[in-house]
């Protein structure tokens, strides 16, 4: 029988359960260098990088292709963090959005409709219809 020394030693020397991994370590090492770069050194429009983004910059680089789900593990494995880019636009005035909430929202802002009589619809307890089978008030 063996010792449990022995049988811890066993155990390590397995590989990892699941898939062998894509990219080699070498290559997911190079990932922050290729980001670093910019996006729109790789011809995207913007220099903001999605999953997306970096799925496609790992295919063209590796000839590996990555679910952008998967992608934002990887950038986590690498020290990068997820940052939520402004839902603004850069050529937002605000001092004419300003002016316009303060002169023009009252005009176009939309007034409840408010009765000063009350009515009774068919679903009020107190309405009465002229067969007895309708209404709440069935007997």
């Amino acid at each position: 029988m063996p010792s449990k020394k022995r049988a811890k030693e066993v155990r390590r020397a397995h590989p990892a359960p699941g898939p062998t991994p894509r990219l080699t370590p070498e290559q997911k090492a190079q990932i922050p260098e290729l980001l670093l770069r910019g996006a729109e050194a790789f011809g995207f429009r913007g220099d903001i990088w999605t999953c997306a983004r970096v799925a496609e910059v790992i295919r063209r680089e590796f000839g590996v292709t990555y679910h952008p789900a998967h992608v934002s593990r990887l950038l986590r494995e690498c020290g990068w963090s997820q940052q939520k880019p402004r839902r603004r636009a850069s050529q937002r005035d605000e001092e004419a959005i300003a002016a316009w909430v303060k002169e023009r929202w009252p005009e176009v802002k939309k007034k409840p409709w408010r009765s000063t009589t009350r009515r009774s619809g068919w679903t009020s307890r107190g309405s009465t219809c002229c067969r007895p089978s309708c209404g709440p008030m069935r007997r």
